[in-house]
């Protein structure tokens, strides 16, 4: 059962203080790619879940609960398949030049930012050549702000396509009843179908974000007029981050990750196909206390909850809010009759 919607201040992963998101994307001269990097300078716990069949992914291993580090600086999401972990290298080196990172030396200043990252594949929307570099990510951290990301077809989400719509970059946050606050930023572009093609209607429809965005319920007979015929692209990927400012340990952080795969589930028909290499992080930056050990396990558990909830909506969010590009048509496009005048 869906839960009330009780967003942040601007509805947003940056809801969560202490994170900065930065956008980079191009879509002139045969460009349609991007890359979108959340921040943390000060660090974070971190988790993450990787679920879809293809996945692309950098620095993942370290996230294991078992293993050395504690804390990440930033994650970078990157259009370019393969080809766009490049982008992390710009992010990495932002971050150097700053000071932030693992300290590996006595000597000041000598550090290693810990950047994971993930990619989707949008490589036929633009020229093949045409792939995020370091450039990308390093512009991409020149933009970073703690004010409300934007939304749709830019950054990571550039080139992103969402089934037979053109996708995007969709966020959005939660307030629980305890003052926690959790957010996700999400670049969708899944093999399967965020809108349900017989209605118009979001799958995981929530009239409250849509009349939030200016559309209402679109007219029926439009829709099955415009139905599209099914066809998938060869590959895909959802790839996203959960934030939170409470504090949590690694492992926690994984088994958020892990039910935040459930707004994917819930927001996308089919999802985690073998063609899809989705991914999803969890920052946990700690500035409230975690909760006594009593109650901690149901704490998690309802944070993990409303984490999934705030991924769903995030997800519909990145379609309702994309442009169309290079013929792949925006939802607005395809229905005319939900937008309100």
């Amino acid at each position: 059962m869906r839960r009330d919607l009780n967003p942040g201040p601007h509805d947003a992963v940056t809801d969560v203080g202490g994170l900065l998101v930065g956008q980079y994307g191009r879509t002139d001269g045969g460009w349609a790619t991007g890359c979108s990097v959340v921040l943390v300078p000060d660090g974070a716990v971190g988790g993450v879940d990787v679920r879809g069949g293809g996945p692309g992914t950098r620095e993942t291993d370290l996230l294991d609960p078992s293993n050395l580090v504690q804390r990440v600086q930033g994650v970078c999401l990157s259009g370019g398949s393969a080809f766009g972990l490049a982008s992390a290298d710009g992010v990495l080196r932002w971050l150097a030049e700053r000071g932030h990172g693992l300290a590996v030396s006595s000597v000041p200043g000598r550090v290693v930012p810990i950047v994971p990252a993930a990619v989707l594949f949008d490589l036929d929307l633009g020229d093949w050549e045409l792939r995020p570099d370091a450039e990308f990510g390093y512009r991409a951290c020149e933009r970073a702000t703690a004010e409300r990301p934007e939304e749709g077809s830019v950054g990571a989400g550039t080139g992103a396509t969402a089934g037979t719509l053109k996708g995007g970059i969709g966020t959005a946050s939660t307030v629980l009843a305890d003052g926690t606050t959790v957010g996700a930023l999400v670049a969708v572009n899944p093999v399967g179908e965020v809108i349900d093609p017989t209605t118009g209607l979001p799958w995981y429809d929530d009239a409250a974000t849509r009349a939030a965005l200016g559309l209402t319920d679109p007219d029926p007979a439009e829709a099955r007029r415009t139905a599209p015929p099914r066809g998938r692209r060869p590959l895909n990927t959802v790839i996203g981050v959960v934030a939170t400012d409470t504090e949590l340990t690694k492992a926690e952080c994984r088994r958020v990750a892990t039910v935040s795969h459930d707004g994917i589930a819930r927001a996308i028909r089919p999802a985690h196909s073998i063609f899809d290499g989705d991914a999803v992080f969890v920052l946990a930056t700690g500035a409230r206390p975690a909760v006594d050990a009593a109650t901690r396990v149901v704490a998690v558990d309802e944070l993990a909850q409303a984490a999934a909830d705030v991924f769903a909506r995030a997800v519909v969010r990145g379609v309702l809010t994309a442009t169309g590009l290079a013929g792949r048509p925006a939802y607005r496009e395809r229905y005319p009759s939900a937008v309100r005048d």
